[in-house]
């Protein structure tokens, strides 16, 4: 099976304008991201999807594929299924959005995604990760997304909210009492239901939670959810630059 990696990466972030092209120990994060991400076994090709001419154009620098989208594009889904409407793959090929804002992303959750396409014992649609949550305050943090399955490893629900509640139990108990997991994310598709799930309308859960991913359970996806206990750090604010330690 085929698998493309795409890497939207656009330079107009609230929080950290210019985020893809900001130095992190002599290469940029775009860079980094790219490079490793090449290292996946898997990948047969990867591209970095942009509106922006200079992140264009440092990509091709390095040697990179790269290609120019849409400037009026709302999520990284949409980046990547404009690249692949410009490839035209089978629909089978599987499309992996990969973070740009992940200098340090750990190849081997890339290919974890991939191979639950390549299993043989179901048919996926979508595939994600999640990774258990071993801090506490991570649960009640609204910045991490949290996310619960079904017994076949399908996703029910991703909420900041911690779920599952424990009714009845003391807060600071919970991570003793149950395993609670955070969503990681990166997402795969097969090229068909990328290409079906960005013609759907925003869901009322999407716009109460913010999570794009709660508009296609709403609409009867499955999402495959695959456990990995690999860790990467992913730079939103110019702060989090001081957690790389090299």
């Amino acid at each position: 099976m085929k698998a493309i990696g795409i890497i939207p990466a656009r330079f107009a972030s609230t929080r950290f304008p210019g985020k893809p092209l900001t130095d992190i120990g002599g290469k940029t994060m775009i860079q980094r991201v790219y490079e490793q991400a090449l290292k996946s076994e898997f990948l047969e090709k990867v591209i970095v999807a942009t509106d922006d001419s200079r992140i264009e154009q440092h990509v091709k620098s390095f040697g990179g594929n790269v290609m120019l989208t849409s400037d009026l594009h709302t999520s990284g889904t949409e980046r990547c299924q404009e690249v692949i409407s410009n490839l035209k793959p089978d629909n089978e090929v599987v499309v992996v959005n990969i973070q740009g804002d992940e200098p340090f992303i750990n190849p081997q959750q890339i290919d974890e995604l991939i191979a639950c396409f390549l299993s043989g014992n179901e048919y996926v649609q979508i595939a994600t990760l999640k990774k258990k949550i071993s801090n506490e305050h991570e649960i009640f943090d609204s910045n991490v997304v949290k996310v619960v399955c079904a017994t076949n490893g399908n996703a029910l629900y991703f909420s900041r909210s911690p779920i599952p509640y424990l009714r009845g139990q003391n807060q600071d108990e919970w991570i003793l009492q149950q395993t609670h997991y955070k969503h990681v994310g990166i997402y795969a598709y097969r090229v068909q239901y990328l290409e079906e799930i960005v013609k759907l309308p925003m869901g009322n859960y999407e716009k109460l939670e913010s999570l794009e991913q709660l508009r296609w359970l709403e609409n009867n996806y499955k999402i495959k959810v695959i456990e990995t206990d690999k860790e990467s750090i992913s730079i939103d604010t110019p702060e989090d630059l001081k957690k790389i330690v090299f």
